[in-house]
């Protein structure tokens, strides 16, 4: 997947995005991911993905995932991986058939590039 290799690329189209750029972790979702860890939220990220994106046609596309709540939901439409129309604009993942595994690890490495930045100190 050409996708896979660009995801610095994809990262920098995103930041452009003034919608896509706005989004941050608040202090809670960022005391949860550091309390359970990154690959304890990247296995949530597994199953939220696999379970709302992963369908052909997943079920309330477009409104499945919801603004906040847990820090993989804040990433996902920071990333534009929230649902299959943000993917296949974004990202290249036609609608309407079903993520593979590749695809789906490819929006798990999405969505772990941007916790990782949020996680990190801020510098003025």
């Amino acid at each position: 997947m050409q996708q896979y290799q660009n995801l610095e690329d994809i990262w920098s189209r995103l930041q452009q995005s003034a919608f896509r750029s706005k989004f941050r972790l608040n202090q809670k979702d960022l005391a949860y991911l550091r309390s359970k860890g990154m690959p304890v939220i990247l296995s949530h990220a597994r199953d939220f993905i696999s379970g709302r994106l992963a369908p052909a046609l997943p079920a309330k596309d477009g409104k499945q995932t919801p603004w906040r709540g847990h820090p993989v939901f804040v990433a996902q439409h920071a990333t534009a991986t929230c649902c299959r129309g943000c993917l296949e604009k974004w990202h290249g993942i036609a609608k309407g058939q079903p993520l593979n595994d590749v695809q789906q690890e490819y929006i798990v490495q999405m969505i772990a590039l941007w916790l990782s930045r949020q996680e990190m100190p801020r510098v003025l």
